[in-house]
């Protein structure tokens, strides 16, 4: 108990000192608006109400299963997972929470038809025990680096088992644990299983407090997830949206932070007239970045156009290209009722939520953000699964394993600045059997990691079982 309060004490006072931030992005960028009752005060969904959406009763062998996903990419690794325990668990009644507004929408697009879907309680003692009262999972699934203290333990005081699928850390984060090991060592030793990514991540759950014999080194469940299929029927739909064709050749930039935007359109300005089938995709990693870039593409005057914006050009083949307020397209270079009828946007903002990964199918040459920065990387499987020839900046160190796995099989390039990116850009279109290279030694290096999902599944199957 003394634990749980010691706790709340720091949550306070870090909410104190940051309550400014926090008011301004409430106001500014509508974060942290939604789900008061359920973050702060811990009412979400009772279980009976959970049993009821699916038309079942609570008998002696149903099982509730709480997936916990902070944001969009975990939400997104959970669809391979789901979709195994809905064709082989039939007793098993799944939920998700989620805690970004972002990660919500996409949780409520993927699986609010058939399952439960909330946000989870901030990690308040008298939140986290209202929300296990009224839920009584069976067992409680972190994906990641979701470690909570008082929701670990309140989850094991009402009985539930608690395991971690998907384990990692990023280095600072395990080094900002390692700092604070003697208050959480008790939180790692309450997990009754911790499926881990790669043995350097299970060594490191070891040192942090956790049991051997709770760790299983079992791969990670992203190489699962990634489509590989560029005829899927989602790519294909955005391909034909955006007007994309056999013959164009889509340079894609996912996930980006500042400056990386700037990099790309620069990468694309340079080599456009020497390709003229070159086209250019832009994928910001936050909506609150939507207008930034768009802004950015206004300032450059590139002929440009928004993805939220396709839907209505698609329909209206007259549509006026000049007009951004109506279309979605910046006239930018433009001049003259002649030009506008000659030119089409050749560079795409996509503003919009959850497509990312469908988009990655599109793309021939790809160059995977949060690497020039401080934020450590973003997932660079999904466009190694579709055979893309990929590119990263020098900072992955959140995904140092998957790395260092692309690299050994020479089946990715990293960019240390917007030089290296157009240099590999330009490569990959002079000799496009190099791309084509680059593209199988990905593709083949994603299907020999193919199977953790399933490991994982049979993993906490045991637990589950076990009562």
């Amino acid at each position: 108990m003394f634990r749980n309060w010691f706790f709340n004490l720091i949550y306070i006072i870090l909410l104190a000192v940051f309550s400014p931030l926090l008011v301004y992005r409430a106001l500014k960028q509508g974060k942290y608006r939604y789900g008061f009752k359920q973050k702060y005060f811990g009412r979400i969904p009772r279980r009976r109400n959970v049993l009821a959406k699916t038309g079942s009763a609570d008998l002696p062998d149903t099982k509730v299963v709480w997936f916990h996903a902070v944001s969009v990419g975990e939400v997104n690794l959970l669809r391979p997972i789901l979709k195994l325990i809905q064709e082989s668990k039939t007793n098993w009644h799944c939920v998700v929470s989620t805690t970004s507004f972002t990660g919500m929408e996409l949780a409520l697009k993927l699986f609010g038809n058939e399952l439960t879907v909330f946000y989870c309680p901030l990690d308040f003692s008298w939140a986290v025990d209202k929300a296990m009262q009224r839920l009584r999972p069976d067992l409680l699934v972190l994906v990641e680096q979701e470690l909570w203290p008082n929701l670990i333990s309140t989850a094991k005081q009402h009985k539930a088992k608690v395991a971690i699928i998907n384990g990692r850390f990023g280095e600072t984060g395990y080094k900002r644990y390692l700092w604070v090991r003697r208050f959480i060592a008790p939180m790692f030793r309450q997990i009754d299983i911790i499926a881990a990514q790669s043995e350097t991540y299970a060594g490191w759950f070891h040192r942090l407090g956790a049991s051997a014999d709770s760790i299983r080194v079992i791969g990670s469940m992203k190489f699962d997830g990634a489509k590989s299929d560029r005829n899927n029927p989602e790519t294909q739909r955005l391909k034909l949206l955006a007007g994309i064709s056999d013959e164009d050749i889509v340079f894609l930039a996912g996930s980006t932070q500042s400056p990386e935007e700037a990099f790309a359109v620069e990468c694309y300005e340079n080599l456009k007239t020497d390709f003229p089938r070159l086209r250019l995709i832009l994928v910001p990693r936050h909506p609150e970045r939507f207008e930034e870039v768009a802004a950015l593409l206004e300032a450059r005057s590139v002929l440009w156009q928004r993805r939220s914006k396709l839907r209505e050009v698609q329909e209206d083949n007259n549509a006026d290209l000049s007009s951004s307020s109506d279309s979605g397209i910046s006239s930018g270079i433009l001049e003259g009722e002649s030009s506008r009828k000659a030119v089409k946007p050749r560079i795409l903002l996509v503003d919009t939520i959850g497509e990312l990964g469908s988009w990655w199918g599109t793309a021939s040459i790809a160059f995977v953000g949060g690497s020039m920065g401080q934020r450590g990387g973003q997932n660079m499987i999904e466009p190694a699964a579709y055979g893309a020839a990929v590119c990263f900046g020098p900072n992955t160190k959140n995904f140092r394993d998957i790395v260092d796995l692309i690299l050994r099989d020479n089946a990715a390039q990293v960019v240390h600045d917007q030089h290296e990116m157009e240099q590999f850009v330009r490569r990959c279109l002079e000799k496009p059997d190099i791309a084509e290279q680059f593209g199988e030694r990905a593709k083949k290096l994603v299907d020999r990691q193919l199977g953790a999902t399933k490991r994982t599944l049979e993993m906490l199957e045991k637990i589950v079982e076990s009562g």
